[in-house]
């Protein structure tokens, strides 16, 4: 009976982990260059339960648990918007963001609906500056281009070039918010590896609305079934004790 309070409780844990998770999907579908989670879910074998000082086997059932949450780093479409501060990258690369925060930080992001600050530097929102090969790329103004290499020039010059950080596909990433991540890997562009950054255009969410919402669903209805299976061993088990209490008297 407590084998089943267990497992019925562990799965209810599981599922509400993963309601979560598509929950956070479905409300970043339209946030440009979001990376969907993916709940990764492992399984291992229990056998053993002490009875009295003495350890026998006692069957096995299979337990599912959480094992960490996976990063989908798939390239998505991109969207045209026309305006010169949007940015979409095709390739495995990464535009770097520093956080104005008191300790600074640089962080990954493929969001590129960029802008300037208050003191005309490029910059993702509040989450802070983006990082050329000379620190923080100061815009001054709305007059640049920016070529498929990242190179940024007004008609000046060159202004700088875009730090860009190679992050393959199946890369494991932390997520900081949702739109940035943290990489300990390399992130050296390997030899034959290509990128292409294209100016007016931001890359849009990887998530799939509809297979989201069938997943929601699909999860929805496991929680709901473990919850009855719940109700019902608590039921059982308090008969159970109304039994035995009877028969002692």
């Amino acid at each position: 009976m407590l084998r089943g309070f267990y497992n019925a409780t562990q799965a209810m844990i599981l599922h509400q982990r993963d309601l979560n998770s598509i929950g956070n999907n479905l409300g970043n579908a339209t946030t440009a260059g979001y990376r969907g989670d993916t709940i990764v879910k492992n399984t291992f074998m229990e056998e053993y339960i002490l009875v009295r000082g003495r350890t026998e086997l006692s069957g096995t059932f299979h337990q599912n648990y959480v094992e960490n949450n996976y990063v989908n780093l798939e390239q998505s479409n991109l969207e045209f918007t026309g305006s010169r501060f949007d940015l979409g990258i095709l390739g495995n690369v990464y535009f770097n963001i520093r956080t104005m925060t008191e300790v600074s930080n640089v962080y990954q992001s493929r969001n590129g609906q960029f802008e300037l600050d208050g003191e005309g530097y490029l910059s993702l929102g509040k989450a802070g500056r983006v990082q050329g090969q000379n620190g923080d790329i100061y815009i001054g103004h709305d007059d640049f281009v920016v070529t498929a290499d990242g190179v940024i020039m007004n008609n000046d010059g060159i202004i700088d070039t875009l730090l860009l950080t190679y992050i393959p596909p199946e890369a494991d990433v932390g997520k900081v918010g949702d739109n940035m991540f943290s990489y300990d890997g390399d992130e050296v562009l390997p030899p034959g590896e290509t990128f292409d950054v294209v100016q007016g255009a931001i890359e849009k969410t990887n998530v799939d609305a509809v297979r989201e919402m069938a997943r929601l669903m699909e999860v929805q209805r496991l929680y709901e079934a473990n919850s009855q299976i719940l109700r019902y061993i608590d039921i059982m088990n308090s008969r159970s004790i109304s039994i035995a209490k009877a028969g002692q008297g």
